[in-house]
């Protein structure tokens, strides 16, 4: 039986199937898939849903994920249509959109902006719907496997312990990281870090037009800021800075948020008649990666084994793609288990994959010759489609992107090198600050 506010039994079930630890989108997906191919799932969320959680732009590449999973229509009642995403440059408009239509494959040429709070419910709520045993307010704080099962322990928000066995363990549990940090495997990233402070302001101007949905981007000395439309005159807005610069103010968290997002003037002239609304939150040292992703009857999916940074609104896509991959690989080893290794052995190459696609460029975004290509695109060869396919999500695939983006690479390098002076000093900054360490942020823990 299952349990949505813990209110109908007081502990999951015994032993299943399969045993989902996170309720967010990377737990929700691979639980709804792995149910539907007929095993028995019990999903543990340490929360309960409704909950606020930072990570609000959606990418195209979601969309037939959203399909699959049979809400594609309800994530669309309850989002902001975004067409693309725009940075600022000395253009008429004061911006440069790359829009998600002039993709090299604009199959899917639009995403949503959507609020994570109703995003996660609906999630959650379609799993159950699909067979999972879906349980709230259970945090789970150990795993043991053993030669045919898995167990989990944890405790109920009433106090109350609880013990579930399994033939398999899905870690989804985000910045939590279960396995992770059990089995010490979560290393903080060494060439890049980041903090943030963020909140939903009310009253903010929004781009003209087609463009009204889009996220903006704004770079500023310390790093960068997003800004996403939402329902109801809703916009989220994130500063992500170096964690010196955090950890160097003398204001509250609300004054010093508007003291940074002040000290940009294109972006403070759309929020002269905006406030606050709420979710002001503050969090840092959020990138990292486990030295393994998979292990005898284990596996994690999304930010459980690492993040690199918000920049591209890639952390719920990841989470779900790799949600799907990770129930094709669950369903395979439960059926053949001596093909486990093999199966897990593609799932870890395919992410890692991914990810050093998109940390190349995180990593590199605040430079300035990142700065001076992002302002004068140019779309010889296609490469301005392949970076617009990129922001997309579309890093996985076999389809000209791969080619133009190591091109675009290349020509980045010239680019710095006309600059080698400021490139280096910037480089070096980056260097000192992934050593730096933010603490007492207000933000939760969960990833996607």
């Amino acid at each position: 039986m299952s349990s949505t506010d813990g209110s109908v039994e007081a502990v999951p079930p015994a032993e299943s199937d399969i045993i989902v630890v996170g309720g967010g989108p990377a737990g929700c997906t691979a639980a709804t898939l792995l149910a539907r191919r007929g095993w028995s799932v019990t999903l543990l969320e340490k929360g309960s849903h409704p909950r606020f959680h930072i990570g609000e732009s959606l990418l195209p590449m979601n969309l037939p994920i959203l399909e699959r999973l049979g809400v594609l229509d309800a994530v669309a009642a309850i989002g902001v249509r975004k067409g693309g995403a725009d940075f600022p440059a000395p253009t008429t408009e004061g911006y440069n959109a790359f829009r998600f239509d002039r993709a090299l494959d604009s199959t899917w040429a639009h995403a949503y902006q959507v609020r994570r709070d109703e995003f996660d419910t609906l999630l959650f709520q379609n799993a159950l719907a699909n067979g999972v045993g879906a349980w709230q307010g259970r945090r789970v704080t150990t795993f043991a496997t053993g030669r045919d099962e898995v167990t989990v322990e944890g405790i109920a928000e009433s106090g109350q312990p609880f013990r579930c066995k399994a033939r398999y363990l899905v870690d989804a549990t985000g910045r939590d990281t279960l396995v992770g940090s059990q089995l010490r495997l979560k290393r903080k990233n060494p060439r890049h870090q980041s903090a943030a402070i963020f909140a939903h302001f009310r009253g903010v101007e929004r781009r003209p037009g087609s463009d009204a949905g889009n996220i903006s981007i704004y770079r500023y000395d310390q790093g960068w800021v997003w800004l996403i439309p939402l329902r109801d005159d809703i916009t989220s807005i994130g500063a992500v800075c170096w964690p010196d610069y955090l950890k160097g103010r003398r204001t509250g968290n609300r004054d010093f948020l508007l003291q940074t997002l002040r000290s940009i003037p294109n972006l403070w002239q759309r929020m002269e008649h905006a406030e606050i609304a709420g979710n002001l939150h503050a969090t840092g040292n959020y990138s990292y990666t486990c030295t393994r992703i998979s292990g005898r009857r284990w596996i994690m999916a999304g930010d459980s084994y690492g993040f690199v940074d918000p920049i591209f609104s890639s952390g719920v896509y990841l989470a779900m793609h790799g949600a799907e991959a990770v129930a094709d690989v669950v369903d395979g080893a439960l059926r053949d288990p001596g093909y486990e290794r093999r199966l897990q052995r593609a799932y870890s190459q395919q992410i890692r994959r991914g990810l050093r696609t998109l940390s190349w460029f995180i990593f590199r975004f605040t430079s300035p010759a990142m700065r001076k290509l992002f302002a004068a695109p140019r779309n010889d060869l296609q490469l301005e489609q392949a970076m617009i396919s990129m922001l997309a999500g579309d890093v996985f695939r076999n389809n000209g992107v791969a080619w133009r983006l190591r091109v675009f690479k290349l020509i980045y390098v010239v680019t710095a090198l006309g600059d080698l002076k400021e490139q280096a000093r910037a480089y070096f900054f980056r260097r000192r600050q992934a050593r730096a360490v933010f603490t007492g942020g207000t933000a939760g823990q969960d990833g996607a």
